[in-house]
């Protein structure tokens, strides 16, 4: 398959996911592909991590780590890769601007390749999911990342190709960045292994992780709500 193929799926794909005639829909993905919303969710992480660290030093580490995952992420992808692709998102396509369902007149930045939200989500989501090992948390974080990729879809703000590349970059930044605290948090802090029901086995107490999910479930509440009164 030449490049040119690829390019004419990817503007097809595009247009079957891209919008619908629902009013609620159009406000629900606004308020998901909001910065704000997921405040709620950055703040049980750090409660999370602040519960169960017993240092200042591991848990500075830990939200360096994070923070690391969104430059390598999100930061270098705004400011070297998508200038320097520089190709147009759908709603600024020469080809299917015209045609590009459009919500309260959302476009986004010129070029879109590839997805900040996706590479971003996802990388913070591999990082604490390896971090934890709670499968209900990484469920719950992967989902919440693929969330997150739907809205950019929907508004037409990315192509398939962009969300692919940015899950791929993701998963690639995520496992750097936790590789690199495995290997360093072993050098600064002593290793303990839990074995009781009530941690994971890298030492998280499982009560403080369904306070995490409990954040995001009621964060969709919110948002199903909101998206009724936009």
């Amino acid at each position: 398959m030449d490049m040119e193929t690829f390019i004419q799926i990817d503007r097809e794909l595009l247009l079957m996911l891209n919008g619908s005639s629902s009013l609620y829909l159009d406000g629900l993905a606004r308020v998901l592909t909001t910065a704000a919303t997921w405040i709620p969710l950055y703040v049980a992480l750090f409660y999370l991590v602040l519960k169960n660290n017993n240092s200042v030093q591991k848990i500075l580490f830990i939200v360096g780590c994070a923070l690391l995952c969104v430059v390598l992420a999100g930061t270098i992808d705004d400011t070297i890769v998508k200038p320097l692709v520089g190709r147009w998102r759908p709603t600024h396509d020469p080809e299917i601007g015209a045609i590009v369902d459009v919500v309260d007149g959302y476009r986004g930045g010129r070029f879109g390749f590839f997805s900040a939200h996706a590479c971003n989500t996802f990388s913070i989501a591999l990082f604490f999911s390896l971090l934890v090992r709670s499968r209900l948390l990484t469920f719950f974080l992967v989902t919440w990342s693929l969330v997150n990729c739907w809205t950019r879809l929907y508004l037409g703000v990315h192509f398939p190709g962009d969300i692919l590349v940015g899950l791929c970059w993701g998963t690639a930044v995520g496992i750097l960045v936790y590789w690199l605290y495995y290997r360093y948090s072993r050098r600064m802090m002593s290793t303990v292994t839990f074995v009781s029901s009530n941690y994971t086995s890298s030492g998280y107490q499982k009560t403080d992780i369904d306070i995490v999910i409990c954040v995001l479930i009621f964060t969709y509440v919110f948002a199903l709500i909101r998206a009724s009164i936009v």
